[in-house]
């Protein structure tokens, strides 16, 4: 005798109504919003340990097929991330104090550049050109208004920055200070680079089974496009830091170090860092004269173009193949939108699109056969 269908029970019943199911769900993101506000500080630890191990994977499996124990290439890479922090705070308090300095005794490069221009401009007027006196004295106005705004707001900024009581570093003591963070942050990255399979393996359990395939294959174009172009982007970085020092310390020009950490740390958003660093270089060679000037721009000329025409097309090859018109508008857009952070998470966003557009849409019916 064939039994009758069990009846649902009461969850299962009041489960049915898509109102209670999109009550249910909406009540879970506010709860699951509200606990990221109160561990944010966590995350953003857990994270960085990720994003280390992430990067540092690629060099781990060379060291095993090298036949280097994973735990003792974890050890190197340890190290070498500790040299690389270490030198990038020494580097960056000179910086901020080489900066202090240059932009606290602009009055002297203020009259040095006023005789330029007077001496222009005397040229042009002896030349027959007209309006050139009106031109001077806009264009002078405007330079002196540029550095009082220049020293009033970027000098208590550096100041802040290297005082250790200052906002900025107040606002990251959170768990046990900055030391206690990065302690925790390298001892995370560490079990994650030790696990690193078994965490994302993991980690994609956490997914429903059916939906694991394509979130296998969607974390793989992430990795393609996003950790590609890090990867990338790094050694750039790290290669336009290095040229742009040898090239001013063979021009004489000071603080070359700090000028070419500055130029390979903001060329992490492409196009950037060349502009940062040949600002300060080139009030730097002011008082040697034209000829100093002209060869500043050329060692800054040189580097972009090498990144450009070499670099880029060889270390990022067709991952993140974008036109530069394209690189330059997702800047300025995620710039617009996001400030600093927009325009350095723009360029892998839209990679990320344009593997997903390649991979997805175009082979798709709706774009072969139309809607």
């Amino acid at each position: 005798m064939i039994s009758p269908p069990k009846a649902p029970n009461a969850f299962q019943y009041v489960w049915r109504s898509p109102w209670v199911r999109a009550l249910v769900f909406l009540l879970l993101f506010y709860v699951l919003y509200r606990l990221l506000g109160q561990i944010t500080t966590v995350v953003v630890v857990f994270a960085v340990g990720y994003l280390i191990a992430y990067l540092a994977n690629p060099m781990l499996n060379w060291l095993e097929r090298g036949r280097v124990k994973r735990g003792l290439g974890v050890f190197f890479v340890l190290l070498l991330f500790i040299g690389i922090f270490a030198l990038a705070a020494g580097l960056l308090v000179t910086v901020s104090t080489q900066l202090i300095a240059l932009i606290t005794g602009l009055s002297a490069q203020v009259g040095r550049l006023n005789e330029i221009l007077d001496g222009v401009f005397q040229w042009l007027g002896a030349h027959g050109i007209p309006g050139t006196e009106a031109v001077r004295l806009r264009l002078t106005d405007a330079v002196q208004t540029a550095l009082q705004n220049l020293g009033r707001n970027i000098v208590p900024i550096l100041q802040n920055v290297l005082s250790s009581s200052g906002t900025i570093f107040s606002g990251l003591v959170s768990i046990g200070g900055i030391l206690g963070q990065v302690v925790l942050i390298l001892l995370l990255s560490v079990y994650l680079m030790l696990d690193y399979s078994r965490v994302n393996a993991s980690l994609l359990r956490a997914f429903p089974r059916p939906w694991q395939p394509r979130v296998l294959e969607f974390s793989e174009l992430v990795g393609t496009a996003v950790g590609g172009y890090v990867r990338g982007q790094l050694l750039i970085a790290l290669f336009i830091g290095v040229f742009v020092w040898l090239g001013l310390t063979a021009l004489g020009i000071p603080s070359a170090a700090a000028i070419g950490f500055l130029a390979g740390a903001f060329n992490i958003v492409p196009y950037l860092g060349p502009v940062i660093g040949a600002t300060p270089a080139l009030l730097l060679a002011l008082p040697f004269g034209w000829v100093k000037m002209l060869l500043v721009i050329v060692v800054f000329v040189a580097a972009n173009q090498i990144e450009g025409n070499f670099l880029s097309p060889y270390i990022l090859s067709k991952t993140t193949d974008l036109h530069p018109v394209t690189v330059l508008l997702a800047i300025l857009i995620g710039a617009s939108l996001l400030g600093f952070a927009g325009a350095l998470l723009s360029v892998p966003a839209v990679a990320l699109g344009k593997l997903m557009l390649d991979k997805y849409y175009f082979p798709s019916r709706v774009y072969t056969e139309g809607p």
